[in-house]
């Protein structure tokens, strides 16, 4: 019972550690890169669809994307969609495709930008602490139903523990590393 238990708080926190790589993904570094915008809702007929499923996107060179709907005539919906999104990017468009040029981040930008990668590191830090509180309660209500002894309960509440700070240190290692490649110029 205990196992299952510690087993099922490892693969939540490990769901809050992979929701953090694929947040800090869209958080857009000195390169450009397919993932900055591929989740991006675009109005498609009424419905908000993710940008990967009207289009190829692709890296023709270190500071540029290029979007080449599968739809002609989705082509302003996706323009209009950039020009929405929080990323500061102007589209251009050749009638085929969308060219999205990043222009080199500015210093202050890049501080903001390490501000949100340290937001969202610290959420996912909480998601994970939320996690061994949860486990800790469950822990506790085996413990007074009499399905574990107090022994039992304590050496799980350590291995939780442990596993906890476990995740904590990945965590803060995908934000640290993140942060590195925001402030790189």
């Amino acid at each position: 019972m205990i196992k299952e238990t510690l087993k099922d708080a490892e693969t939540r926190m490990q769901g809050a550690i992979d929701a953090l790589e694929e947040d800090l993904a869209t958080i857009r570094t000195g390169r450009a890169t397919p993932a900055l915008i591929e989740k991006m809702p675009v109005d498609y007929y009424g419905a908000p669809t993710p940008l990967q499923q009207l289009a190829t996107i692709s890296v023709p060179e270190a500071r540029a994307l290029m979007i080449r709907p599968f739809d002609p005539t989705t082509i302003k919906h996706i323009e209009r969609a950039i020009l929405a999104s929080d990323l500061g990017l102007t589209p251009n468009n050749d009638g085929k495709v969308i060219r999205l040029n990043l222009p080199p981040l500015t210093e202050e930008r890049r501080r903001d930008l390490a501000k949100v990668v340290h937001n969202r590191t610290e959420e996912a830090r909480v998601a994970a602490r939320n996690v061994r509180r949860d486990i800790v309660k469950d822990l506790r209500d085996f413990e007074k139903e009499k399905m574990i002894s107090e022994d039992d309960m304590k050496r799980a509440e350590e291995e939780l523990q442990k596993l906890t700070d476990k995740m904590i240190a990945l965590i803060d290692q995908a934000g640290e590393r993140k942060q590195k490649e925001v402030m790189e110029v």
